[in-house]
């Protein structure tokens, strides 16, 4: 009873989550450093080792990516100029600091080397080390995210392709696992994850002075 508890009040932490992330308000990283304490006590219970560990990456991120949203960390201030809040829309946070932008064309062969080589690390350790019954799919949801997360954090456009993946994969690993509250907070992640990226797409463009 208390796992299911823990389970639903994780989902609602998770719509308030996703509905800060698809505005670009920097409160998604507040519902960020909740979420990952009760998704790990949910996640250790029910064997996914990966997923449990997971989320102390995602404490560690929410007080990075609050900090860099907000302006807080001097070397990842951008240059703010007059009107920088013009091209925001409603709901919007003001305060941010960080654009969103394209993932560089070189970053791309570095993203995607360092997730693999994640991938196969995690994989190779829960089928060495646990009695993890999913390592492949659990070791690929928990890489990707900690790419995305990443992604996230540097306002990066991108991070929406990498959350689409991640989101079909645990939609089929928590029904799996009979997880359904999950599995229904990320069915609703994927769909809104292909929302979140035309709308970030809006919001890039609309910046002033342009993107970069």
């Amino acid at each position: 009873m208390f796992d299911t508890i823990l389970q639903f009040l994780g989902l609602a932490v998770g719509l308030v989550y996703l509905y800060y992330e698809y505005h670009a308000n920097s409160k998604v990283w507040i519902a960020g450093l909740v979420m990952p304490l009760i998704s790990m006590f949910v996640y250790f219970r029910k064997g996914l080792y990966a997923d449990f560990g997971m989320n102390i990456y995602y404490l560690l991120m929410a007080i990075y990516g609050y900090l860099a949203w907000t302006g807080k960390l001097s070397f990842l201030r951008a240059k703010k100029s007059v009107g920088d809040a013009a091209g925001e829309e409603p709901g919007s946070d003001n305060s941010t600091r960080l654009r969103i932008r394209h993932l560089p064309l070189k970053g791309y062969l570095p993203v995607v080397g360092v997730s693999v080589l994640i991938w196969c690390a995690i994989a190779m350790f829960l089928i060495g080390v646990t009695d993890s019954t999913v390592p492949v799919a659990d070791a690929f949801t928990t890489a990707m995210s900690i790419v995305g997360t990443w992604m996230l954090a540097r306002k990066y456009l991108e991070q929406w392709i990498v959350w689409i993946l991640v989101d079909i994969v645990c939609v089929g690993l928590y029904i799996y696992k009979e997880i359904y509250p999950y599995a229904t907070l990320y069915a609703i992640y994927t769909i809104v994850a292909i929302f979140g990226y035309l709308k970030w797409k809006r919001l890039m463009y609309s910046q002033t002075p342009p993107y970069k």
